[in-house]
């Protein structure tokens, strides 16, 4: 079955449009994507390696979890279907905003940051979606960006992240801490 995803206005308001993905996205509107980031207390992230019939990025590791909103849903509620479909969390994201949310050409990316500690191989992975998983440092991640195995995400936004989750008030004070 199509995914049918909402489209949004320049200001993130719902334009009450749908469109099939894979369908060009007409100008002048958006869709909503979500990722989620797990850390572990000693500050590595779970990384996924996607599957090598996955179109986009076939092979490559990525952060935790990632994926458009589908129509319906908002960024919480993609968040938590994404996080259980492809790993097998279940995470509550009732009240929560995304820790840190960017604009891209076609849409807007939230990105949500928690920390557990689950056991790679105690998770149900999408086998549609995800190869495998294991934890991983910011620099084995930056390694891997080298290497051309990990997506090349901007080694900066990653720093941020990492930062973010290290810091949670980062985004409200600035990255000095300053009020």
């Amino acid at each position: 079955m199509m995914e049918r995803w909402d489209l949004y206005d320049s200001d993130r308001n719902l334009t009450g449009e749908t469109m099939l993905r894979g369908n060009p996205i007409p100008p002048g509107r958006f869709h909503l994507v979500v990722h989620i980031c797990v850390f572990n207390p000693a500050g590595q992230m779970l990384i996924q390696r996607r599957q090598p019939f996955k179109q986009g990025w076939s092979g490559m590791w990525d952060v935790t979890v990632g994926g458009s909103a589908v129509a319906g849903d908002n960024s919480r509620t993609a968040a938590r279907r994404e996080l259980k479909e492809e790993v097998g969390i279940d995470h509550d994201f009732s009240g929560v905003a995304p820790d840190v949310s960017i604009s891209f050409p076609d849409g807007f990316d939230d990105y949500f940051l928690l920390e557990m500690e689950p056991d790679p191989a105690s998770l149900t992975l999408q086998y549609e979606e995800v190869a495998e998983v294991k934890w991983a440092t910011k620099e084995e991640i930056f390694a891997m960006i080298d290497e051309g195995t990990f997506i090349p995400y901007h080694k900066a936004f990653l720093e941020f992240l990492f930062f973010r989750h290290a810091v949670p008030d980062a985004g409200s004070r600035g990255i000095s801490g300053n009020a």
